[in-house]
């Protein structure tokens, strides 16, 4: 999703190479669900839940969160070493960073076609906030959260943002329905801030799934992640750190999936128990990772795959993201209707059209066809980098 600074060298997290499959795994992951051949045709476990619940795609962006945090935890003692000033330094450019790549994202390719002439894509109607922006946003507040309130400290503040967005949600939301598209608070926030043209508008209606208020929730995701990542440093390679590990995840999951009776788990409004649900889900499935890798050195050409994938994270993210735009903007006619319009295709969906749709009747088969071939042109552009040790990192 690009997790930046976790392609630092750092001796601890290269004796945890699980760490780096699991965060492999998730950038593997979002490139699946993020480009199927059609919209219009994918499995059910490869959309996100309409509204309230949770799928496997609703999975890969909390478990980025938490991987964020697992390295912000071998970064902050250099931190904290270091001192305020090169704490402020590193954290306000590395937010700022992300945060300008993400509108660059939104923005990119600058131009659109409109008929049969090219113009320019206006501020005004670019989307501010996005993915690489929460990232950025959750990095920021969870490190000043950790840097300063140390772990202690940051347990509480976690708990109280919670379930301070809980009681927001029902004081500020509407009687009947707070946890509604239309009743949820946070939209009224994000459009007097941002204003109408710059929120998302997927769900029909101005709504941003990755807007201000639902943040709170995603911070903690960020700090739970580094009180996993500094339990493991701590407790070093032993079966007690990996049940001790397992038992917090179920208990956490099992937190989440009661609360969810009383606050439903719901990733577009980043619910205090989808924050729990999921990273008990994280916890567990980075668990699993460190038995099977650590403990019994299952390693092979599986590992080596996803490893590939977290070296360069930030920049496989990013150009997932930017190369469909781009090469969108060269099309050629694809066919012309019987009224004499022109359709205009581009690589992509040529490749999804003439390729990937006919391999079954059953569309969604051809859609995943397609998607697992863009993984496996991701998967070898890092695999050459990673040849030539290049590690693009912010």
């Amino acid at each position: 999703m690009f997790l930046i600074f976790i392609t630092e060298k750092i001796a601890m997290n290269q004796r945890y190479y699980s760490l780096d499959v699991f965060r492999g795994a998730t950038v593997a992951l979002m490139i699946l669900v993020n480009n199927p051949g059609s919209w219009a045709h994918i499995y059910a476990p490869l959309e996100h839940a309409t509204w309230h619940g949770c799928t496997p795609t609703d999975l890969v962006f909390p478990f980025f969160l938490f991987a964020v945090g697992n390295a912000m935890a071998f970064v902050m003692p250099r931190f904290e070493q270091a001192g305020p000033a090169v704490f402020w330094k590193k954290v306000i450019k590395r937010t700022l960073l992300i945060f300008a790549i993400g509108i660059f994202l939104n923005w990119c390719p600058f131009v659109r076609w409109e008929g049969e002439s090219i113009v320019g894509k206006a501020w005004q109607n670019v989307r501010i906030f996005g993915v690489l922006q929460r990232i950025a946003v959750c990095y920021f507040f969870a490190s000043v959260i950790v840097y300063y309130a140390k772990t202690k400290g940051a347990f509480v503040i976690s708990a109280v943002m919670l379930l301070l967005y809980w009681f927001l949600c029902l004081l500020l939301g509407n009687a009947g329905d707070p946890y509604s598209l239309s009743g949820w608070f946070g939209t009224k926030i994000d459009i007097g801030i941002l204003g109408v043209s710059h929120v998302y508008k997927g769900e029909g209606v101005p709504f941003d799934p990755e807007g201000i208020p639902s943040a709170m929730a995603a911070i903690v995701q960020v700090v739970f992640g580094f009180f996993v990542g500094q339990y493991i440093q701590q407790k070093g390679k032993n079966y007690e750190m990996l049940s001790n590990l397992l038992v917090a995840g179920l208990i956490l999951f099992f937190t989440g999936y009661c609360w969810d009776m009383v606050f439903p788990v719901n990733k577009k409004i980043w619910t205090s128990s989808y924050t729990l649900y999921t990273t008990g889900l994280a916890i567990m499935a980075l668990g699993t990772l460190i038995y099977l890798i650590e403990f019994k050195e299952r390693r092979g050409a599986w590992s080596r795959f996803f490893d590939v994938f977290g070296k360069n994270p930030l920049f496989i993210f990013v150009l997932s993201g930017f190369l469909p735009r781009v090469l969108a903007m060269f099309r050629w006619v694809d066919h012309v209707t019987p009224e004499g319009k022109k359709v205009y295709t581009s690589f992509f969906p040529w490749f999804y059209d003439a390729v990937c749709k006919n391999i079954a009747a059953d569309l969604r088969v051809g859609s995943l066809v397609y998607a697992l071939c863009m993984i496996a042109m991701y998967w070898f552009i890092v695999y050459l980098l990673d040849k030539k040790k290049i590690y693009i990192k912010v």
